[in-house]
């Protein structure tokens, strides 16, 4: 017996193999099971309603074919193990439904192929899923406006280069980071308008000669706009590439507040004390209280930013045709990155909202800091018209000498200050003691930094009455959204129940 025979005695002689069903065929009937079959019957009930309205099929076919349809048992399809009987679910409904009405089932596949079936099933699929995370991301964003709203005049040091920068407010960090999942709300509601385009009538490539409606089936199934060219309705990839994009940049920004919040919860940081049910003790160390969620949270996020790659590196280099390369291989991969995007939402917005912060502790540790001598540069150029760059000069020098004589920020003195001033100018300044202790105070350096997007506490309160009303509108766009789909799923299941009772 050659190596040939050896493979077909092991596999089988007949379509599937035997590791083609363990590879592909079977891990893709169990994905379609519980994830494509009540779009696909969707699919068949909007087709049916459209040929009838089109008088492609007569009364009696369509009422026929609705009680098949309405007859068929989907718990026991979404029970099925694959056999090899079919190739796939598709053709284990189809062949359902002719049992059901067997001279009259097959008008169903009337103008419609597997090709342009296929893709609009994924698209309702991911549509569906792509509300479920942003109903998440609205919730976290809803959370994220009440801990700002909280912190608006918690001072803290603000970093850039890892190094203590200028003082700030935790609200003000919160904010940006709110606005940060804005933008990636956004572009998931972008993604979804792309994504909630109607394949359908597109057939297998080139549309039909029978006189469908594209525009009847788009209406039926609740989307939005049509994908009008049909090479590009069943050949295109990009709905599914921009779902991907928007989840891997959601997930890398989540992931860069996560990765800081970690830091914080150091001793050395001591800025936030994760809640008891975000926390796991040690298995020998008593005094640990180990913040594991974030953990948990950055690295699910690496997870679900290497699923959304996945799909973009699955879809580069791929001939652009009906491949299934863009269908059945890297559908889930985006589902699997939306849902852990979804579920990370859900996580910070619970451990965020029940963290306590150490406000005591930040203050103390920003008044000590060089971080507000930015303010003292300024304020020189204030009370003495000096260039930025000469009292900037003058302050390094202050710098210099309060470090090497162990003093904290709060600790120098006039003296100090002027003293420098001689070295560098070479007389003393017009600055007050008053005035140099309000430029080294950090919370009057919060307070006067009142720009639009500054931290002073009354711009952040703006910033988050406006923020409060973009998710009201969000919200509504959601609820709008939803709503579309169940009313188009309602009224398919409504106008076949009634021809299944004269049928």
């Amino acid at each position: 017996m050659n190596y040939k025979e050896r493979i077909f005695q092991q596999e089988g002689a007949g379509f599937p193999g035997k590791t083609y069903v363990e590879a592909v065929l079977e891990p893709a009937f169990n994905e379609a099971k519980n994830h494509l079959l009540g779009p696909m019957m969707a699919i068949n009930k909007a087709h049916l309603i459209m040929l009838r309205e089109q008088e492609l099929i007569t009364d009696n076919e369509a009422k026929r074919i609705a009680c098949a349809l309405n007859g068929l048992e989907l718990d026991e399809l979404r029970r099925a193990t694959y056999t090899g009987q079919f190739e796939d679910l598709f053709f284990q409904v189809e062949s359902r439904l002719l049992e059901l009405a067997p001279d009259v089932a097959g008008n169903l596949h009337l103008a419609r192929s597997r090709n342009d079936m296929g893709i609009t099933i994924y698209r309702m699929v991911l549509r569906e899923k792509l509300l479920v995370t942003l109903s998440s991301a609205l919730y976290l964003k809803e959370h994220l406006l009440l801990f700002a709203e909280e912190h608006a005049e918690t001072i803290m040091i603000g970093y850039t280069h890892t190094q203590q920068a200028q003082p700030t407010t935790l609200a003000h960090y919160m904010m940006a980071a709110t606005d940060m999942l804005g933008r990636d709300i956004q572009r998931l509601v972008h993604a979804y308008q792309t994504c909630n385009r109607s394949p359908m009538g597109a057939a297998a490539l080139t549309t039909s000669g029978f006189a469908i409606s594209r525009e009847r089936m788009k209406e039926l199934l609740g989307f939005e706009q049509l994908v009008e060219n049909s090479y590009d309705a069943v050949c295109g990839a990009d709905y599914l590439g921009e779902v991907a994009t928007a989840v891997q940049l959601a997930a890398i920004n989540l992931g860069r507040v996560v990765q800081d919040m970690l830091q914080w919860c150091t001793q050395e940081f001591a800025v936030l004390k994760v809640a008891p049910p975000y926390v796991q003790i040690s298995s020998i160390m008593p005094q640990k209280r180990n913040p594991v969620s974030f953990e948990h949270m950055r690295s699910l996020l690496s997870s679900s930013i290497g699923n959304a790659t996945t799909v973009l590196t699955m879809m580069h280099n791929t001939p652009f045709g009906d491949i299934v390369d863009t269908e059945d291989d890297m559908q889930p991969y985006a589902w699997r990155s939306m849902s852990v995007l979804e579920q990370m939402y859900r996580l910070m917005a619970c451990v965020v909202g029940t963290m306590e912060v150490n406000k005591e502790g930040l203050l103390e540790r920003a008044q000590g800091s060089f971080a507000t001598v930015t303010e003292l540069a300024d304020t020189l150029v204030r009370t003495d018209r000096l260039s930025f760059r000469g009292s900037h000069h003058i302050v390094s020098r202050v710098v210099k000498e309060a470090m090497q004589a162990g003093l904290r920020a709060d600790q120098i003195s006039l003296e100090l200050v002027n003293q420098a001033a001689k070295e560098v100018i070479g007389k003393s300044l017009l600055l007050t003691e008053e005035e140099l202790r309000l430029a080294l105070d950090p919370v009057h350096f919060v307070q006067i930094r009142k720009l639009p997007g500054g931290p002073n506490a009354d711009e952040i309160r703006r910033v988050i009455t406006a923020r409060r009303n973009e998710l009201q509108a969000e919200s509504a766009w959601l609820q709008q959204a939803r709503q579309a789909c169940a009313d188009a799923m309602q009224q398919l299941d409504q106008i076949t129940a009634e021809w299944s009772v004269g049928g």
